[in-house]
């Protein structure tokens, strides 16, 4: 990143600079290249007319000089008003924009009457709209968008001109038309690229000679210099953490005077660490550069906005209209981060969570205020990242909560208060149990129950992945050796596995322990991931195939809800597609609903793959299914989920309802 230049009281940047540099070069060829395009115009009409006069010419002549007069004054004015410094994007917008109209109009002479008829003129405009093309690009080598919007509109036209008279000598002509045409554009190009280049060096050069120059001045502020660099950001230049602690208290103090709000929000970038991992520090650097400064323009001079490390700033609003303000802010801030950034011509895209906190209202103390906005945060990555959350007491209540589970979590495997119950699975057909699957169970002696997903979440944040993972699997893994003595041999046990366990350990690893501790086939083993740990080929995709060359089962849970690839499923042999509920609960009633499943089970008998149905609840459900195809189905009709101790009785009793259906059928 260059470093800024002070220039008439007003930091520039070398980039910005160039730009101006390249809309005062376009200014300063335009008076003549317009006067240029004028006379040709004239002649040009004037051999038109001698070969067939029209009134096409005269409105055409006239146009073109009305828009050349127009750009005359229109320049005159951004001279007098210093447009390309003031307004640089919007002169060079306007430039680019006069230039396309006038190339526009030149696209109407190959059409204008004798043109397209008699073939000197047309030999004749073919040559003057080549000339006044290539013109354009040596009046326009410091930004060739001028000269290319200016010369591409005329140049298809006169191949089209070309191509309408159908004779294989005019195809030939337009063949070298274009390819004149791409030659010119690429010169144009290259000159811009040549003029940035010198330019900037000589920028570069300027600021190397003024640095060296304020050498000695800087050398006597240097306790200033210090100073300031204490309070603030090395590579944003914002206020870092420091000037934060000092600046909030400061507000909070102002405030309890005034009685008046103030609002504090938290940022974070999402994926930020990708952005670093994938494209280098230094592009991650400039990312954060160019954040902090759409944040500056976000909020207003009287904010603090600093950086308080890695991909997280804070921003402090104070007065009456405080929390207002910064929801604005908030959401404008969102909306300028999901803007593009380009760096070494590379587009980088990135997102941003915030949580907000006001003052008195959530918080009165510098480190309260602050803590409930971090828990606000939290709250916004915990949902989705890439929204705005403000803080609630229930917010606390929820990571107090988390916190607290994550804390008991390890203890409570060791103890054996995490339990697995174990769903049967059946053939819709006649009943019969096909299989099982592990759900695990918790009720905290203070917290109730607690719900699965939020038992795997604390076991990630706890590092005791592996340790429920091989706890859930030690307890198929004894179903399935007691299994025949249930009258059930051969039979599979499915567990659950969320994506993040394939980076934090090797799952393969783990199952094989087991399976090999309790000497059972690895096939009666099945492994159940989501769409998202499989389409997750850099960390799942491995683990998958070594799970599937040791024999283990592989299925796909709530297939349908994300997106998941043939291709994968096809690669990694998947044996069984898991129906999510929502698409079945009520399906007896849902055509959409019916149509869908009965696709899926299309798809699923053309690769060779079972579909199990999950969430049949009715009868009429059940029959419906089966009616379109679903072989296996699991669900409350069937049994809830159930200890093993109680799974021998349920199997004899719905052995006994099975006989009894079938006796009565």
């Amino acid at each position: 990143m260059l470093e800024s230049q002070e220039a008439g009281g007003t930091a520039t940047t070398i980039a910005s600079e160039i730009r101006i540099a390249q809309a005062r070069a376009v200014l300063h060829s335009l008076t003549i290249s317009i006067w240029a395009n004028s006379f040709i115009a004239l002649t040009t009409a004037a051999i038109l007319w001698l070969h067939q006069p029209s009134d096409a010419l005269i409105y055409w002549l006239s146009a073109v000089c009305g828009l050349n007069l127009a750009r005359v004054f229109a320049s005159v004015i951004i001279h007098r008003n210093d447009g390309a410094v003031r307004h640089t994007e919007l002169t060079l917008r306007f430039l680019s924009g006069a230039a396309f109209v006038s190339g526009c109009l030149w696209a109407f002479v190959p059409f204008l009457g004798l043109a397209v008829e008699g073939d000197r003129a047309h030999a004749y405009v073919i040559f003057i709209i080549a000339g006044i093309c290539a013109g354009s690009i040596i009046q326009s080598t410091a930004y060739s968008r001028v000269a290319i919007l200016f010369g591409a509109p005329q140049m298809l036209a006169a191949v089209t001109s070309l191509l309408m008279t159908g004779s294989l000598i005019a195809v030939v002509v337009s063949v070298d038309v274009l390819l004149l045409m791409v030659m010119m554009f690429r010169s144009s190009l290259i000159s811009e690229k040549n003029f940035i280049a010198s330019h900037g060096d000589r920028l570069k050069a300027v600021s190397l000679a003024r640095s060296l120059s304020k050498a000695n001045a800087e050398i006597r502020h240097t306790n200033q210099q210090l100073e300031i660099l204490a309070s603030r950001d090395a590579l944003t230049g914002l206020g870092n953490r420091a000037a934060f602690n000092l600046g909030l208290a400061e507000v909070l103090d102002r405030s309890r005077r005034d009685d008046s709000p103030v609002a504090l929000m938290i940022i974070d970038l999402d994926g930020f660490k990708s952005i670093n991992d994938t494209m280098g520090h230094s592009v991650g650097d400039a990312v954060l550069v160019e954040l902090a400064r759409r944040l500056q323009e976000t909020a207003r001079d009287r904010d603090l906005v600093v950086r308080l490390g890695g991909d997280e700033f804070a921003v402090v609003l104070e007065g009456p209209d405080a929390f207002a303000r910064a929801r604005a802010a908030a959401t404008g801030f969102m909306a300028r981060v999901a803007e593009t950034i380009v760096v070494d011509d590379r587009e980088v895209t990135t997102g941003t969570s915030i949580g907000l906190a006001l003052f008195p209202d959530h918080a009165r103390l510098p480190h309260e205020l602050f803590a409930c906005a971090d828990i606000a945060l939290y709250a916004a990555k915990d949902r989705g990242r890439r929204r705005i959350c403000i803080f609630d007491p229930e917010m606390k209540w929820q990571l107090d909560r988390q916190r607290q589970l994550e804390i008991d979590v390890q203890a409570a495997l060791a103890a054996g208060e995490i339990k697995v119950f174990f769903q049967p699975q059946v053939g819709l057909a006649d009943g019969s149990v096909t299989g099982f699957e592990a759900l695990i169970r918790w009720t905290h002696p203070s917290l109730g129950p607690v719900a699965p997903p939020e038992i795997v979440r604390a076991a990630r944040a706890a590092h005791a992945s592996e340790a429920l993972t091989r706890h859930v699997a030690m307890a198929s893994a004894k179903l399935v050796g007691d299994l025949p003595s249930m009258g059930l041999g051969g039979l599979s046990v499915a567990i659950n596995v969320s994506p993040g366990e394939f980076s934090a350990y090797s799952l393969s690893s783990t199952l094989r322990e087991v399976v090999e501790l309790f000497g059972i086939d690895p096939s009666c083993f099945e492994v159940e991931i989501t769409e998202e740990a499989m389409l997750d080929t850099v960390a799942a995709g491995a683990e998958l195939g070594r799970l599937e060359q040791m024999g283990f089962r592989i299925a796909v849970d709530d297939f349908g809800m994300g997106h998941s690839s043939l291709a994968y499923l096809m690669d990694l042999k998947v044996d069984r597609l898991k129906i999510d509920r929502n698409f079945v609960s009520g399906i007896a009633k849902s055509r959409p609903n019916q149509a869908l499943v009965s696709a899926l089970v299309g798809m699923g008998h053309a690769l060779s793959i079972d579909i199990v149905v999950e969430g049949v609840e009715t009868a009429e459900d059940a029959e419906v299914l089966r009616m379109l195809g679903c072989r296996f189905g699991q669900g409350y009709l069937y049994g809830r989920p159930m200890p093993q101790d109680t799974l021998r009785t349920w199997i004899d009793n719905h052995a006994g309802n099975v006989r009894s259906i079938a006796a009565e059928a």
